[in-house]
């Protein structure tokens, strides 16, 4: 397993708060709506718009492989949300891993863990770190009241 973890992001809400937004992936329906349309560029679009999200997963185009589901399939409030992956070629999970810094504060990083051969590496690895920093970076901007 290759594991990419992203960089601490800083969340200025409390991390039971953000454990009780994210532990339910409907909410990420409210975020996916309230993305401009002119913020998502066009050939970006389609992909975009074939999401799909319930309550325990979220479903979204994955090139060659088809679809890829990600499924709620741990949780520990108020300090792990973990998805793992149905569908997916290999072996694929993700972690949010949350720590309480103050009252009103709070970390998050993202870590994805996935099988893949050493080959392979190389040429996707950077892609993986990119996505892992980015949906960190998305949690900071979220608002968790």
């Amino acid at each position: 397993m290759a594991l990419y973890k992203s960089h601490t992001q800083q969340i200025p809400a409390p991390a039971e708060a953000v454990f009780d937004k994210l532990s339910d992936l409907s909410n990420l329906r409210q975020l996916l709506e309230s993305i401009p349309e002119s913020a998502v560029p066009a050939d970006k679009r389609e992909m975009f718009d074939a999401v799909r999200v319930t309550d325990q997963t979220i479903t979204f185009p994955a090139g060659p492989v088809g679809e890829l589901t990600m499924r709620m399939t741990r949780r520990e409030r108020p300090t792990l949300i973990e998805l793992t992956g149905e569908g997916a070629p290999v072996p694929l999970k993700m972690k949010l891993e949350l720590t309480a810094v103050a009252a009103a504060a709070s970390e998050a990083a993202v870590a994805i863990d996935i099988a893949i051969p050493a080959m392979l590496k190389p040429m996707i690895g950077g892609t993986l770190q990119k996505m892992a920093d980015q949906f960190a970076d998305m949690l900071g901007k979220l608002r968790y009241e």
